[in-house]
């Protein structure tokens, strides 16, 4: 596959360009975002077994990071602030990371068969405070640390996306199996996955059970 590059004459670079190829937004759009958590927007967030966590680091290398748990998993301390629990992962800490680098996130919270969303985005801290850690157990075992969100922004999102996507629609649903597993993927692209069928099939039933034990 040949490089693409964008030609300049089309390179949109300043907010004046960008703005001058839209119409002007309609007034309740920039009313609509508000700087606490309001009785909707709680109760959104209460629902959410699902979000989306946006970070920078520094140098402004940004990263998305998907967190899931039972629904209601991310506590609601004050109508201005969340915490989320970090639950056993690849421990590369990409997101932890960057929050230490640069505090400023951007929450997405999903609910399975609503087509809107619910955007936050607010300063993080991370704590270990075990009275707060203990509050998010599941199966008796708490996070090892908590993502705390000031928050400065909430707003609920339209449903385009979604319903452009069919993202819950079961005609819409694709079948796993006409890709890879997970681990081939990485296998191939890396070290290279074994040719064996058994093997790899070994390689792949290891990790559900890597899910099961490590989950919590």
């Amino acid at each position: 596959m040949n490089e693409f590059k964008i030609k300049p004459e089309y390179s949109i670079t300043d907010e004046q360009s960008l703005r001058g190829l839209f119409e002007a937004t309609h007034t309740l759009a920039i009313l609509k975002c508000q700087d606490t958590l309001g009785g909707h927007a709680q109760e959104f967030i209460r629902r959410s077994p699902f979000l989306c966590i946006g970070t920078q680091n520094l140098d402004g290398k940004a990263d998305v990071s998907p967190r899931g748990d039972p629904v209601g998993f991310v506590k609601i301390l004050d109508e201005r602030t969340l915490a989320i629990p970090d639950r056993p992962g690849n421990n590369r800490l990409d997101t932890l990371v960057n929050i230490i680098a640069n505090p400023s996130v951007g929450l997405l919270f999903i609910i399975p068969g609503f087509d809107d969303t619910l955007r936050v985005n607010g300063q993080a801290t991370l704590v270990n405070d075990p009275e707060l850690l203990k509050s998010m157990s599941v199966n008796d075992r708490a996070p090892k640390l908590a993502i705390v969100v000031k928050v400065s922004e909430v707003f609920m999102h339209c449903a385009k996306a979604f319903r452009r996507s069919h993202l819950w629609s079961p005609d819409h649903f694709q079948d796993r199996t006409e890709m890879p597993s997970l681990v081939k993927i990485i296998l191939d692209e890396t070290t290279g996955a074994p040719s064996n069928k058994d093997e790899m099939r070994k390689i792949d039933d290891d990790l559900e059970e890597d899910y099961r034990r490590t989950l919590y």
